[in-house]
């Protein structure tokens, strides 16, 4: 009854990433059963949304303002080559130096690379950390895209005022693309 009614809550908070339902539309609540058979399936299901909103809107799209939504007013992000971005402006501040780039880098997650690990506290979900790896591209003029990276991620993720937050990022194991391929 307990798991029943935790997941019941970490439904109910998955507002920061889901898609707004449009006015007066009514949203079915699935069966107990179908709750607790995909309870972990919906967390994992709404951190890759988030995932996916973070850097389409985010690295892809140099749109700080939905980042600024995905991520905690108290944001860390360590990254092996760059080193520690200790605040949510100055890492706003980063996304936005990506358009100034005299080409265009964009993200891409690596197919089922994704990874999501519940975080309890006394059996009550408080966050999830998430693993994952992904690839880095850039586009010249109206050349093809090319690979220039992969690297590996975890993110810590937290439940803050009823919604997912990105809280704290670690980029690590960069790698030079070998060929530049291109897709």
């Amino acid at each position: 009854m307990k798991l029943t009614l935790q997941l019941l809550l970490v439904i109910s908070i998955f507002a920061a990433c889901a898609d707004p339902q449009p006015e007066g539309e009514n949203t079915a609540i699935p069966s107990e059963g179908a709750i607790l058979d995909s309870g972990y399936e919906m967390v994992f299901r709404e951190l890759k949304k988030c995932d996916s909103l973070l850097f389409e809107s985010g690295f892809n799209q140099c749109d700080t303002n939905e980042v600024k939504l995905l991520t905690s007013s108290d944001f860390e992000f360590y990254h092996d080559q760059a080193g520690i971005t200790n605040s949510q402006e100055a890492f706003l501040q980063s996304i936005s130096g990506l358009c100034n780039l005299d080409y265009k880098p964009t993200r891409e997650l690596e197919p089922n690379s994704l990874s999501v690990f519940l975080l309890r506290n006394e059996g009550e979900i408080y966050g999830a950390i998430q693993t994952g790896k992904h690839r880095f591209y850039a586009t010249e003029s109206n050349n093809p895209k090319y690979l220039t990276s992969t690297a590996d991620f975890t993110h810590l993720w937290i439940i803050e005022d009823g919604n997912w937050k990105l809280k704290r990022v670690l980029s690590y194991n960069h790698q030079a693309a070998q060929n530049q391929e291109q897709d």
